[in-house]
Parts: C-alpha cells; sequence; structure tokens
C-alpha cells in the first residue's frame, strides 16, 4: 500500500462535514463574484476507487485565462481521510480515463505528453513510484484503458480506417489521408455531424496488448462482420465514440457496447446493445437485441451476474436510463431484471458493492441524491443531498463494508470529493477551493413550487443579489435551460453561473418546465407536440408566481435569458410575449424545419413535432420564432459559435436578419472558436460582460429613466 509523508495541514486527516467551516480566523470582507472567481476556482473531478476501496484517484485543473499556464494532474488520496491527497502527476496536459489495476497497484489512463501526436495510455506504478510509462503508439491515438484481472494485459479503444488489417496498415492510411490532395468530404448515408465535428470513415476499434511498453497490439473487431456493418458505431460522446469495454472474469473475453443502426438514425430511433468478444480475437457474439439500449456494463465480483443502463425504446423522445441485472452462464446472458423503475427517476452514475447492493445516483427536483438496491428489495432513498448534488458516484468492489465516493457541490460550494456513509451522511475528503469561496458575497439558492394552469407542478430555484436588502426590489432575471430533457440544479456552473449573472444586482429565477429531468418520465415527456409554447407560459406562470410570493422583485423590470434549448425558449419569447425588457438568447433555433434539416439529429425533432415537416402539421410553423417576425419588438442579445453544429450558426443569423429588418434594438456576438458552449476563457469573460451591460442598460438605465 502506498503511503506518503501527511503535510503541514491536518484538515485532511479526520472527515469533516461537507459545509463545515475549518478556519478560525475572521472571515475576509465580502464581494460579489467576479469571472476571475468563477474561472479561476480548481475544478475537481470525479474520483476512481482502487477495487478494495482503499485509494482514489481524481483529476484536478487549476485553470489559468492563459491557456499555456492552464495545468490538470491526478491527485491521490486515502479514502479514510487518514492521509491528505498529493499530486501524481506534474505535466500540463490532462489525464483522463483513469483505471485501477485489479490489486490496486498500478493505474492506466490516456494522456497527451510531449512527443505524442495523440493521446496513448499510460501506465503509473503507485507503489514503485516514478514516472508514468507509455505503453500504446495508436496512430490515432488510444482511450478508456482497462486492465486484465490478472493485470497482465489492458484492453482499449482507438480509431482505425475501415479495412485496416493490422497497426501497421492503420498507419498507412492514416498517412495517406494527411497527404491527400484534395480535402472534399464524401457520404452516403446519415449522419455526417457531431458536436462541432465532421464525421469520416474512420470506426472505434477494440484493442488488447499486454501491459507494458513496446508489447504488440491486436485489433480484436478487425474483419469481423460486425465492423462491416452499415451501422457500426460505439456510444457516442461529443468529443468521440466509447466502446464501455469490460473484462469477464476469466480474463478470456470481454463485453463491450456498439450499435448496428447507426444508418437509420435519419429516420428512425437507434439503439446501443452488448457484445462478447474473445481476448484473442473473433467473430463477436451479440447478447442483447434491439429495440431496447444497453451501455455501461459491469459484473459483480463473481462474475456471473452482469449489471447495465437499459433505456426502453418506444415512441416518445425522451425515456429515463434505468439499472438492470442479468445471469451471465457460459457467454450468455440471461432475461434483464429491472432494479430501479420504482424509483421512477433517471440513473445516472453508480456501482454494485461486494455484498450485491446496487448504489445509484438520481436527480430529483434540482438536486441528486443516493439511493440503494440490496438484491431482492426494491430500489430506496439512502442520503439526500437537501442542498446542491451529488454526481460521479464510485462504489469499490470488495470489502465487507462498502466505501462509496462522489462528487458534492450546490450553487455556493465548487465540488469537492466526499465519502458517503449510508447512516451518517457525507463527510469531505478535499478542499482544493478552501479559501477561494469565503470571499464570495453569495447565498444559497432556496426554493419554491406551485400548480400551473395545466395542472403540472413546477419546482424553481431562487438566487439573490449579493448584499441582498430585503426592504429593496430588485429587477428579475428569468434564465431558461437546455436540453430540453435538462434542469436547473443546485450547482456550482462555469456557463450561466447564477450567481455571477446576479451579481449585477438582480434576483435571478430558474425554473423547471415541463420536458425537464428530475420530475419523473411523465414529466419529461409532456413537452412532444408542444416544444415550445407550453414549456414558456410555464416559465412565465413561474415569474408571475414568484413576484407575487417575494416582495423584494420589481415586476415591472424583467429580462430573461438562456441557451441551447434555453435559447429556443428566449426566441420564443421575442415572438409570444412583451413583459420582457430584454432578452439574451445563446445557440437558439429561428425555425423548426430549418433546425431539423441542419442540426446534427434529426429524427427526434420531428418525433417532437409529430411528422416530418412535410406532412403538412401546421405545428412546424406555428411555434417557430421566425414565422413570427412581425411580433418581434423586445431588444434581444444573441451569441452563437461558428463551430456549433448541434444549433447550426444559419439558426442565428435567419433570427438576426429578421430582427434588423423589424428594426428592433439587437446584438450579434459570433465566436469564431466556439462550438455549442463559449469555452474558452476570455470569450467567456468577453461574453458575461456583454450580457452584464445589456441587462444593466435595461433592467437598470431604462429603470432609471422612468
Amino acid at each position: 500500500m502506498p503511503t506518503w509523508s501527511a503535510l503541514s495541514a491536518t484538515a485532511l486527516s479526520v472527515f469533516l462535514p461537507i459545509a463545515s467551516a475549518l478556519a478560525t480566523a475572521p472571515a475576509p470582507a465580502r464581494h460579489p463574484m467576479t469571472h476571475e472567481d468563477l474561472w479561476l476556482m480548481r475544478r475537481v473531478g470525479g474520483p476512481v476507487l482502487s477495487p478494495d476501496g482503499k485509494l482514489a484517484v481524481v483529476s484536478v485543473v487549476e485553470p489559468s485565462y492563459d491557456p499555456k499556464q492552464q495545468v490538470s494532474d491526478l491527485w491521490l488520496m486515502s479514502t479514510d481521510g487518514s492521509l491528505p491527497p498529493r499530486r501524481l502527476t506534474f505535466t500540463p496536459s490532462a489525464e483522463f480515463d483513469v483505471h485501477f489495476s485489479e490489486d490496486g497497484a498500478r493505474i492506466a489512463f490516456s494522456a497527451k505528453r510531449d512527443g505524442d501526436a495523440e493521446p496513448q495510455i499510460y501506465l503509473l506504478n503507485l507503489v514503485r513510484g516514478g514516472e508514468a510509462e507509455r505503453v500504446t503508439d495508436a496512430p490515432m491515438g488510444a482511450r478508456s484503458p482497462v486492465f486484465s484481472p490478472d493485470g497482465v494485459n489492458i484492453a482499449y479503444v482507438t480509431d482505425v480506417w475501415p479495412g485496416a488489417k493490422d497497426e501497421a496498415d492503420n498507419r498507412r492510411m492514416t498517412r495517406e489521408h494527411a497527404e491527400r490532395k484534395s480535402s472534399v468530404r464524401r457520404y452516403d448515408g446519415f449522419p455526417i455531424r457531431s458536436w462541432d465535428h465532421w464525421l469520416d470513415e474512420r470506426q472505434a476499434h477494440l484493442y488488447v496488448q499486454a501491459a507494458r511498453a513496446g508489447a504488440p497490439a491486436r485489433d480484436l473487431l478487425a474483419g469481423t462482420r460486425l465492423v462491416e456493418s452499415p451501422g457500426f458505431t460505439g456510444r457516442a460522446e461529443d468529443d468521440g465514440v466509447s466502446l464501455d469495454p469490460i473484462w469477464t472474469a476469466d480474463g478470456k473475453r470481454l463485453i463491450f457496447v456498439a450499435g448496428t443502426d447507426r444508418n437509420q438514425s435519419a429516420h428512425a430511433f437507434t439503439s446501443l446493445q452488448l457484445w462478447l468478444v474473445a481476448a484473442s480475437g473473433g467473430e463477436p457474439t451479440r447478447l442483447t437485441a434491439p429495440p431496447d439500449s444497453f451501455q455501461n456494463p459491469h459484473f459483480n465480483g463473481n462474475g456471473d451476474t452482469l449489471y447495465a443502463e437499459r433505456v426502453v425504446s418506444n415512441d416518445h423522445v425522451y425515456n429515463s436510463t434505468q439499472l438492470v441485472s442479468m445471469s451471465f452462464v457460459d457467454g450468455a446472458l440471461g432475461i434483464p431484471h429491472d432494479l430501479t423503475r420504482s424509483v421512477d427517476r433517471s440513473v445516472s452514475d453508480w456501482g454494485v458493492a461486494a455484498d450485491g447492493t446496487l448504489y445509484f445516483l438520481a436527480e430529483d427536483a434540482g438536486h441528486e441524491h443516493l439511493y440503494a438496491a440490496a438484491p431482492g428489495a426494491p430500489a430506496h432513498l439512502v442520503v439526500a443531498s437537501r442542498s446542491g448534488v451529488f454526481t460521479n458516484l464510485a462504489v469499490s468492489r470488495r470489502g465487507t463494508k462498502p466505501v462509496l465516493l462522489a462528487r458534492h457541490e450546490s450553487a455556493v460550494e465548487p465540488a469537492e470529493v466526499v465519502r458517503i456513509d449510508v447512516d451518517h451522511g457525507a463527510v469531505a475528503l478535499t478542499s482544493f477551493n478552501r479559501g477561494r469561496t469565503d470571499a464570495i458575497d453569495w447565498a444559497p439558492v432556496e426554493e419554491f413550487s406551485f400548480k400551473a394552469r395545466n395542472g403540472r407542478l413546477i419546482h424553481s430555484l431562487l438566487v439573490k443579489p449579493p448584499g441582498f436588502d430585503s426592504s429593496q426590489r430588485y429587477p428579475l432575471l428569468v434564465l431558461l435551460h437546455g436540453g430540453p430533457h435538462g434542469s436547473w440544479r443546485d450547482q456550482f456552473v462555469l456557463r450561466w453561473n447564477y450567481h455571477l449573472l446576479a451579481a449585477g444586482g438582480y434576483v435571478v429565477l430558474l425554473s423547471d418546465y415541463s420536458g425537464s429531468t428530475g420530475y419523473g418520465e411523465g414529466f419529461s415527456q409532456a413537452i412532444e407536440r408542444d416544444p415550445l409554447a407550453g414549456p414558456a407560459d410555464e416559465v412565465n406562470e413561474a415569474a408571475d408566481e414568484a413576484i407575487r410570493r417575494f416582495p423584494f422583485i420589481d415586476g415591472t423590470h424583467q429580462c430573461a435569458a438562456g441557451a441551447s434549448y434555453g435559447g429556443h425558449l428566449a426566441n420564443w419569447l421575442e415572438a409570444s410575449s412583451t413583459r420582457y425588457r430584454c432578452l439574451v438568447s445563446h445557440a437558439g433555433l429561428a425555425d423548426l424545419e430549418v433546425q431539423w434539416g441542419t442540426s446534427d439529429g434529426a429524427y427526434h425533432r420531428e418525433v417532437m413535432v409529430g411528422s416530418p415537416p412535410w406532412s403538412g402539421d401546421p405545428l412546424w410553423r406555428a411555434q417557430s420564432p421566425i414565422a413570427h417576425a412581425d411580433r418581434f419588438n423586445t431588444p434581444i442579445l444573441l451569441s452563437v459559435g461558428e463551430r456549433d453544429f448541434r444549433v447550426p450558426l444559419n439558426n442565428t443569423l435567419e433570427m438576426w436578419t429578421a430582427l434588423q429588418r423589424q428594426s428592433v434594438a439587437s446584438r450579434l456576438l459570433v465566436f469564431p472558436d466556439a462550438n455549442h458552449w463559449i469555452t474558452k476563457a476570455e470569450d467567456s469573460r468577453l461574453w458575461y460582460a456583454e450580457v452584464s451591460s445589456w441587462l444593466d442598460h435595461y433592467l437598470h438605465d431604462s429603470a432609471q429613466s422612468q
């Protein structure tokens, strides 16, 4: 077991309550939140546990406005809190996809270091110490490393060109692709883009090699009928494709996730299935069948039960993620058994303890709680996060008493790693941002709910401005969340930070309309056939309710702002309401039909409306903001990233042209390097400054002029 010297600080030698105040010195003078406060907070990743639960590794980003000065490293900690975290790596580039060997002595991770053209797999021995050793040399990079049970081999995912017979062949084809004289893109099917990049012929394949540098790598999927299927793919992520590989208990086979129907995504929902392949290669065997979708498989300790996430397929755009268990005997899976359906919440992170108890996180009305399901028993709530959210749950696989780690954060507490005791709650293991938060003048979010005219219960968060005085009256800023299948949470967020926006002297209202998650599957599905008008009405009703409940809100001075689906709603408010003095729309659509035809995903959009655009269904025009441009009147700030393929630039340009045609006061911000989100430090600082100036002009200056 690795040890390290205790540091001079003793705060981490014992468990600490999440919100405990450790310092005894007088509290410093507090100031309204600034962009520097927001951006320079250390960003703590999700903990990765050793199998016995005694150690954990977490990534920590130390941000900077200069990208060359930003640092991201791995930190090692003891989960009993007896020793403070210590830094494991010392390189500017980030490490990701961390995985422990079964004996807990080594970790594998992916990183792009000096001399690497693409990220590669590195191994670090925690007992012996020293530098991490690079063990792969994949032409297009390697990710998702997984140790075999005996630690001799690793499996990982890399991209290959169709038809490549081996790594040398793949390297040759990569070179030829880079040297081609024409850069034309050719497509014979859908999809063609994802998030912020164009898709090409590359496929995600599963490789195995000995866990040492220079060992030959074996492509388990090369030449199989599976990868030759025109619809072959893995689980799509914003920056690539994953196969979620795991080893069987005997170390002779692997289970992974793949789909074979991506080529049907223009006209049908697609699915992911579980597959079994020998560690020596060969044709994979499909273990599950469509239409339901499976991903993120895990074995129990004995390797005779497989757990996985399942999304039931039906005619709805949204279906919650549930957990199922299946027996695994002689390479075959048994019938899936639902483990979490009784909770009626979508599962996020989860793990299975040695005694077979399933622990999982699920979102509920702005929070994320811990639930458990013992073998044969229904799932139930065990630890509620009454303020903030738990995320990134990790559960030890061995030991008589399970170790549960997670991140915890709230709107006034950036994420830190905590240990959760099912009998006593959560205690903090890290405090990377101690002192930074004490200087900010902010208060925890408040919550309220009301019944809308349609009978649905609408939940809201309320954020007060710095220096709040209940005898004063403050303008109202209504924020509109994205998704639509998302929610406002009691969480510290980098984009659309509640307290940074409130720092201008506004009360900020965050309401979850129909379609939001965390209120049951039916509530999330209620947005279908009413993609914009109904949710907008509920948001307006929530604003009315807040004005009625809280006398410190000045209902004569309101603005609304949102991004992604929230941008869609902001544009719809432009077309449907005159209650707001100004609007802010980032990455918002102008026309439902245009968004259907130009976004990186299409079919779910026509299911949302109920038919394809040529069906003659009047809803396509009735709830398109551009169809009501004659009503545009509210000053609006538009912003968009040029590399956004989720809500492409043309949507914002169409809104902009109509606003200018109608002589509506408006401003357009185009960020050339941004995708769906504004991620660069200086771009973010400028965007917040522009939004602040826009709101100040219409909520403060206009108030003073009356």
